[in-house]
């Protein structure tokens, strides 16, 4: 059975962008972690800055869903 709560990505967030010749050019750096939740399809709030404080909260909820 797959847990209800699972780590993933979070979306890229834009820090600059460039031109080279008629193109502009978005660089990105990564938003951190968010926690999905299969069950309502949609991730929660708020983001992680590094997986393991992500891993963390993932897992108390993964156990408190399992209380219930």
């Amino acid at each position: 059975m797959q847990p209800r709560f699972v780590i993933v990505p979070a979306v890229p967030v834009e820090k600059t962008s460039f031109r080279i010749g008629s193109r502009y050019y978005a660089a990105t750096v990564c938003g951190g972690f968010d926690i999905y939740d299969n069950q309502e399809k949609q991730r929660l709030k708020p983001s992680y800055p590094n997986k393991t404080d992500a891993e963390a909260q993932c897992r108390s909820l993964n156990m408190a869903e399992r209380v219930r």
